[in-house]
């Protein structure tokens, strides 16, 4: 007899349906899977008779063929057993005819019990576009799959349990829609950090407008500190960005069921030995990488000169188009990169050149430690900052009370109000994504910011894609005054961002 029962697979970060068509025949016995399974899904066959045994069901002595179809796309990982499992029971005759809107997702143990899956949204989310109405999910990947909406999910425990629910006998009470805890949307608070008003000014207008931000200065000055407390001034996420970056964490197992969803943007931050197939994603299949994690949220690479040039290299583009594409020879896929960068590093190998006259590093030294930045990378970061050591003042708490992340926030919520209103809904998210078009309507000097960037073009020397980030900062500037157009001192603190001494080359 032969029996379809619906499913769902992965392809990068995205979800689509698969039919596990399970036909049992006469003849000698064998188990058979085919539709282009990878080895985990050929195992699925000594899990599923495991656990159809030790649940107390019959597995059928006959000729079992198993179809994943489509079957000219790859099939991978454990997702497959439980509709495969559903499939040899109903063809058995065991359970009666299943719902033709329900489909069926999970890993089977050998005793019956249900472990949870990676890529339960995406696939969640598949699922609700497919017009699949039933949802059938090891209980602790429940939560996530009610994010994708218009799905009744089921959480299942055990294979016992669901035969009891498909029989009619104890049925599964549906899962309710997850919704964050208060506590969930908690961080770091820049009221914590003494002094820097000079930083905390350009964190502020980085993320008032999506600009990269390079901090540098000696050991101790703060600078990951500041930046680990920047998504806390970062406007909240909408529910689509929060999906799309759940869907890069899910894929890769990073959810689990007490935070199915992220609720705060994401802060990542890879160590320096990191490969570049880690940052930017691959394998095979290709994975996301460390700058998909980052999707909607922050990027921060400390210590930056350690980081492999190639590794950084593989930045550049991403930063330019908000996407990475990983070819490989089994196919392509793109992921979403569209990340605020945040870098720190020091002045120079020891950390402590140009202050207090503690450096131990020669001028060459000092010049070879800065070149291992390329010009093109450094082009790309809108804003450099510098971040001196603190004095005892400030450390001692006798300076007056910093200002909070919360009200930081506000201003910064106030200025993206700004540019949503002046980019409408098809426009860019922010003034750091401005194209050309946006940038001749937004973005006019006059006659005196006119002569103040032809001044800095030529005394800084600056290139056609350092210009026009010039011209956004200095935009985003004018947001937070609440400025319609650019005025000469919003043009020129946009300007000392990029000349103000950090990176000497």
């Amino acid at each position: 007899m032969l029996y379809n029962v619906r499913s769902l697979g992965l392809s990068g970060v995205s979800g689509y349906e698969v039919s596990a068509e399970c036909d049992l025949s006469n003849g000698l016995p064998a188990f058979e899977i085919v539709g282009l399974p990878d080895t985990a899904v050929r195992e699925a066959r000594e899990r599923v008779r495991a656990a159809i045994k030790n649940c107390g069901f019959d597995f059928p002595v006959s000729r079992i063929t198993v179809n994943l179809a489509p079957a000219n796309r790859r099939k991978a990982g454990t997702v497959y057993d439980l509709p495969i499992l559903v499939g040899i029971l109903a063809a058995g005759g065991q359970i009666r005819p299943l719902n033709p809107g329900a489909a069926f997702v999970g890993e089977l143990s050998l005793s019956g019990a249900l472990r949870p899956v990676a890529g339960m949204l995406p696939m969640a989310l598949a699922a609700a576009a497919s017009g699949i109405a039933e949802l059938y999910v090891p209980a602790d990947s429940a939560p996530e799959a009610t994010l994708a909406g218009n799905l009744t999910v089921y959480p299942v425990e055990n294979v016992a349990a669901l035969v009891g629910h498909l029989r009619g006998e104890a049925p599964l009470t549906p899962a309710a829609p997850w919704t964050p805890a208060p506590s969930d949307l908690a961080g770091p608070d820049f009221a914590d950090v003494k002094g820097q008003d000079n930083v905390k000014r350009a964190l502020e207008i980085a993320a008032a407008g999506g600009h990269n931000v390079l901090m540098s200065g000696p050991p101790g000055s703060g600078k990951s500190m500041l930046a680990r407390r920047l998504p806390g001034i970062l406007p909240d996420m909408t529910r689509r960005e929060a999906l799309e970056s759940t869907n890069i964490h899910s894929v890769l197992g990073l959810t689990s069921r007490e935070l199915p969803m992220l609720v705060r943007r994401p802060f990542r931050t890879p160590h320096h030995t990191i490969s570049v197939m880690g940052l930017s994603g691959g394998g095979s299949p290709p994975r996301p990488g460390e700058i998909s994690l980052a999707h909607n949220g922050v990027l921060f690479l400390d210590e930056l000169p350690e980081f492999g040039k190639e590794t950084l290299e593989v930045l550049r583009q991403p930063l330019e188009d908000g996407r990475v594409q990983i070819s490989r020879v089994t196919g392509t896929e793109v992921f979403p990169a569209r990340f605020m960068l945040v870098c720190a590093m020091n002045p120079c190998k020891c950390g402590w050149h140009g202050y207090g006259g503690r450096c131990r590093c020669s001028e060459a030294e000092v010049e070879r430690y800065r070149n291992r930045l390329s010009g093109p990378l450094l082009d790309r970061i809108d804003l450099h900052v510098e971040v001196p050591p603190l004095n005892f003042e400030e450390l001692s708490g006798r300076s007056a009370p910093a200002e909070t992340s919360a009200e930081i926030k506000v201003r910064v919520n106030r200025a993206r109000a700004v540019q949503a209103a002046r980019f409408g809904p098809g426009g860019p998210a922010c003034n750091a994504h401005m194209g050309p078009r946006e940038l001749s309507r937004c973005c006019e000097l006059d006659r005196a910011g006119t002569a103040l960037m032809k001044g800095a073009f030529t005394r800084i020397g600056l290139t056609a894609r350092s210009y026009d980030r010039i011209l956004r900062v200095a935009r985003t500037i004018a947001d937070l005054d609440g400025a319609e157009s650019i005025a000469v001192d919003h043009l020129a603190e946009a300007v000392q961002y990029r000349e103000n001494g950090c990176i000497r080359r």
